[in-house]
């Protein structure tokens, strides 16, 4: 398995970064890595996350980290990172960017 991150989810963790980061780096910072660490669990449990409901396909699925949901997709080996989203988000299927 290898994971790959979409252009969107990294600007997604670009901008999740610098908004935490106008009170404090440090916490900034450790939302960050810990979000990444929670994606690296997907190498070993690809199928953890439950089906994004938004969405209703198998392989498109999502994992939660604080306020966040981490939407992924599964093709073969290879883990799709799509988007890093507030849970507060209105998300609509049309706003998931595969790549």
């Amino acid at each position: 398995m290898v994971i790959v991150w979409s252009v969107p989810a990294r600007q997604d963790i670009k901008l999740i970064h610098q908004y935490i980061a106008n009170d404090s780096t440090r916490y900034a910072t450790r939302v960050i890595q810990d979000i990444t660490n929670k994606v690296e669990i997907l190498l070993v449990y690809p199928r953890i996350g439950m089906k994004v409901p938004e969405i209703s396909e198998e392989n498109v699925r999502e994992i939660g980290m604080y306020s966040y949901r981490i939407l992924y997709e599964l093709i073969g080996d290879t883990i799709y990172i799509h988007g890093v989203i507030h849970k507060r988000r209105n998300f609509k299927p049309e706003d998931l960017h595969r790549t």
